[in-house]
Parts: C-alpha cells; sequence; structure tokens
C-alpha cells in the first residue's frame, strides 16, 4: 500500500499523470476503466486512488468505485478528476468520501500540491494504526494462577481461528483485556479493535451508531461494523443490546453485510466478532430477553475470565502491576507492597475485581503520604476501630450470637477456607502460614468438613455440603 492507482479512460492523460508523478519519486499503476480498477484494488489497495468521474466503455462510473472503495477500503484517499466537472459532481464526490476535486484541465502543480496532502493524509493514517496495533500488542496479562494459566491456555488456542468468542465473568474480572490478548495476538493484530458498550447507548441511537447512517445534508457517516471491517469488533456485555438491534446484528453475522440507516447500499465487511457478558444468557433467553439464535452464533467458543476470588494468589502481581502502571502514567509515587498489606489484600472481598483492586491501589498511591512500602493500615477496613478497638478482631452478628464452642467452629472453618483459597487451594503453603503440619491440617478440615475441588483450573475450598444443611 504504497503506490498511486490512476483511473482514467484517456490513454494519454492517464499516462502524462503517471510520468508526472513517477519524476516525482512515486510508484503508480494505470487502469482505463472500471474492471481493470477494482482488479487493481482488490489485488492490493494502493495508498491514493486518482480517479475519472466519467469512465467510457466501463460497468462502473467513477462515483460508484468511490464509493467501493470507501465502503471497502476507508482509508484510501481518492481524488477525483473530470473535464466535465461542476459544483454538484464536486459536492456529490465529497459527500461520498473523495478527498479533494480537481477539474480538467488541470494545472500540474496543483495536482502535485493534492496529491501530497493526500499521501501524508495516508501515511498518518498507517500510524495511528500502527500506533494502536503497538498500543493493543503491550496488552498484558498479568498472573500466575492455575485458574488464569487455563484461562491463558484457552485464549492461545483460539488466537489464530477467526471463531467467534464468548468471554464470560463478573464485572471487573477482565474481559475486555482478554479481548484485547486475542486480538493483539491473532492474525488480525494490523485491523483495529472496536469495542461496542452494548449497556451504555440509547436503543434508538444504538442501530445508526452500529451500522451508519446516509443523509443529504451529511453524506455518509460509517458505524462502528464498517471501522472495524479487517479487524476485530468486541461486544461488551452484549446481554444489554436492544432486542431490535439483537435480530440485525444476527444477520449480519449471517451474510457479513448490512444496510446503513437510511441508505440502499449493502455494505460487505469482514470482521471477527468477541463478545462478553457478566449476565447467564440462557436465563435471559428464557426470560425472552435475548434472542436464542444470537446466543449460538456468538457462543462458537466460550471461556470463562475467573473472578479475583479465584485467583487470590495473583493479587500481588496484580497490585505491583498496577504501582508500575500509576508511576509511569500519573507520576504517582513507586512504592512496595508489605507482606501485611498483601494478606490483607488476599483475604479482601472483592466484588469489583480486578478492576476494584486497581482503584484501591490508585486511591491509596493518591492519598498515601509515605515512599515505603504499603501497609495494611492503609487498606480499607470492614469496620471502623476507635483507639480503644486496636488489636481487636470485630465480630460479626452471627457469630457474636453463637456459643463459644459452634462460634469457634465456625472461625476456624472461614479462616480456613479463606488461607486455602489465598494460596489458590495449596495445602502445604496454606499449612506453613498458619503453623501447622500438614496431617494436622487435613485432619482439621476434615473434621470441619471442608473440602477441595478444581474449578476453573485451580483447586478451591468449600464446606461439604452436609455440613451447610446441618447448618442451616
Amino acid at each position: 500500500m504504497s503506490d498511486i492507482l490512476i483511473v482514467d479512460d484517456e490513454r494519454d492523460i492517464r499516462e502524462l499523470i503517471g510520468d508526472i508523478l513517477e519524476d516525482e519519486g512515486y510508484t503508480t499503476r494505470l487502469a482505463g476503466n472500471s474492471s481493470e480498477a477494482m482488479a487493481a484494488i482488490n489485488a492490493e489497495p494502493p495508498a491514493l486512488l486518482i480517479l475519472d468521474i466519467w469512465l467510457k466503455d466501463s460497468k462502473m462510473d467513477g462515483i460508484d468505485i468511490l464509493k467501493t472503495v470507501k465502503r471497502d477500503n476507508p482509508d484510501i484517499p481518492v481524488v477525483i478528476i473530470s473535464g466535465h466537472g461542476n459544483i454538484e459532481i464536486a459536492v456529490a464526490a465529497i459527500k461520498q468520501g473523495a478527498y479533494d476535486f480537481i477539474e480538467k484541465p488541470f494545472n500540474i502543480d496543483q495536482l502535485l500540491v493534492v496529491i501530497r496532502r493526500g499521501m501524508e493524509t495516508s501515511r498518518l493514517r498507517r500510524e495511528n494504526q500502527q500506533l494502536k496495533r503497538g498500543e493493543a500488542r503491550t496488552m498484558e496479562m498479568i498472573g500466575d494462577s492455575a485458574s488464569f494459566r487455563a484461562m491463558v491456555s484457552h485464549l492461545d488456542k483460539v488466537t489464530h481461528s477467526n471463531g467467534r468468542v464468548m468471554l464470560t465473568g463478573p464485572a471487573g474480572s477482565g474481559k475486555e483485556v482478554a479481548a484485547r490478548y486475542i486480538h493483539a495476538n491473532s492474525n488480525r493484530a494490523a485491523g483495529p479493535f472496536v469495542t461496542v458498550n452494548s449497556a451504555g447507548v440509547a436503543p434508538e441511537t444504538m442501530e445508526a451508531m452500529l451500522f451508519g447512517r446516509e443523509t443529504a445534508k451529511r453524506g455518509v457517516e460509517p458505524g462502528l461494523l464498517e471501522q472495524a471491517h479487517g479487524g476485530v469488533i468486541y461486544f461488551d456485555e452484549v446481554a444489554d443490546m436492544p432486542a431490535g438491534t439483537q435480530s440485525k446484528i444476527l444477520r449480519v453475522l449471517v451474510d457479513q453485510q448490512f444496510t446503513r440507516v437510511g441508505g440502499a447500499d449493502k455494505v460487505r465487511v469482514d470482521l471477527r466478532v468477541i463478545s462478553s457478558t457478566n449476565r447467564n444468557l440462557q436465563e435471559e433467553i428464557a426470560a425472552g430477553r435475548f434472542r436464542e439464535e444470537l446466543y449460538h452464533r456468538l457462543n462458537v467458543v466460550p471461556i470463562a475470565v475467573p473472578s479475583l476470588s479465584e485467583r487470590r494468589e495473583d493479587i500481588p502481581l496484580l497490585a505491583r502491576h498496577f504501582i508500575e502502571a500509576c508511576n509511569s502514567g500519573q507520576g504517582l509515587p513507586l512504592r512496595d507492597v508489605s507482606d501485611d498489606a498483601v494478606a490483607l489484600m488476599q483475604t479482601m472481598v472483592w466484588p469489583g475485581n480486578v478492576r476494584q483492586l486497581k482503584n484501591l491501589v490508585e486511591r491509596v498511591l493518591i492519598l498515601g503520604d509515605s515512599a515505603g512500602p504499603i501497609e495494611a493500615r492503609e487498606l480499607p477496613q470492614e469496620a471502623p476501630a476507635g483507639e480503644e478497638d486496636e488489636n481487636r478482631v470485630i465480630l460479626s452478628g452471627t457469630l457474636a450470637t453463637l456459643p463459644l464452642r459452634e462460634a469457634r467452629e465456625a472461625f476456624e472453618r472461614e479462616y480456613l477456607l479463606t488461607q486455602i483459597n489465598r494460596f489458590g487451594g495449596n495445602i502445604s503453603r496454606t499449612a506453613s502460614f498458619v503453623g501447622m503440619e500438614r496431617s494436622a491440617l487435613h485432619r482439621k478440615l476434615k473434621s470441619l468438613g471442608v473440602v477441595t475441588s478444581q474449578k476453573s483450573g485451580a483447586r478451591v475450598a468449600r464446606i461439604e455440603d452436609d455440613v451447610v444443611e446441618r447448618a442451616s
């Protein structure tokens, strides 16, 4: 994509323009009709297109070619030339996306100025895409827990296919990071990554945003589907997509083409679709809020993104990563995390998952008045404590109502559940931390009805069902 394609039915004119541009150091290709022009564009898109409006003995005129090029290759600047030009044709060409319009007989200096500007526009667009690709390639997946490694293994398997992927997991768990990881490591990494925030767009504007629109006043306004041509479109929280839009997206997935709002021409797109949800789509289907056909089209490869509670081992790595990111991006202090703070973070409840951890780290760095390691006292506590409450454990309402023996058993069960999950189901590390022999810990767990099982590729502690039933 570094040459200029010249399309004109007059051989002398196209060769003259070609010779002038070759003298200026450009590489050119020539086409005398619409068939030759489209064959050249499909073989290798040019960096810039010089296009005559009137083409004799051609199936398409210049405006038709312009529409097709801007539909399929919207980044190519198109300079329209015509010996029959008038203001109406110029306006029509610009509305259809032409970069500029020049009348014949043209001034060579004027033509060269327009071409230099058009080529500069083409170069800047390519550089912008490269910068975006560079940002995508730096998309890091941080973690070393078993559940995290299992997820990355699944992501790696789908990167080189074109299959549609459905990412499931709670809000804030990192579903978009996983989607960008797929894109950055796929054969579409050179293409765009376009996000559709299904919950953040009003239903009445969703279709225009997705499909684009055509109006007499503004001409063609490409939608997000066109912008994602050649790359990936990511439907974030797809369960929130309006019902009317769901049926139209289903048709796009089947035909790979659509019509803009207010338009008549079919727009062809080459897309890979990745979607995500934090809801149970089977329940949404049963409730009539989500189309079952669309679900099956999107859910070709389902991949679960684990919550932070399922990968507590990764909390120290994630916290230090966010500290480094805040330091490089905002100039916040580059602090370490103390062992006590790590232990507390690994036992905290994280309803907001990785996003909540990131926000917490940023808040501590902003409000902290120390350059030393982050201490446990800087982290939010479950309940406020006065000076007289220091070094005390605050009892929950339920625990405080139990007899000592039952309260001790409930505390030990919850404490050991928390510690085992903190260490990713590793009994040896748990025993070392709590100060027990491994065999003694196993006996204690058995007496408390605590067992471990596989979940999302990791071992997770839970209470045996019969213990839960007795407690209830």
